[in-house]
């Protein structure tokens, strides 16, 4: 496993190395396990604006993570 050395910004960075773990990482998820976030927009379930400033941004996705790992498959 590849070891990622850091450049020296701070002197705790200088020495700092960790394990990479891109030999065992996917570059893009499992599809069927990630789904579509939903945007509101800052608006609740009567359409009205209740945060301001929300609104617009990247699609973005979020993943289905089985905290429990009870299901057989």
């Amino acid at each position: 496993m590849p070891v990622k050395s850091f450049n020296p910004v701070t002197p705790s960075r200088r020495y700092m190395k960790v394990s990479s773990f891109s030999e065992i990482t996917k570059t893009k998820p499992e599809k069927r396990l990630v789904k579509t976030k939903k945007k509101t927009g800052g608006r609740n379930s009567y359409g009205r604006v209740t945060a301001r400033g929300i609104g617009g941004g990247h699609k973005q996705k979020i993943r289905n993570v089985d905290f429990k790992r009870n299901k057989h498959g």
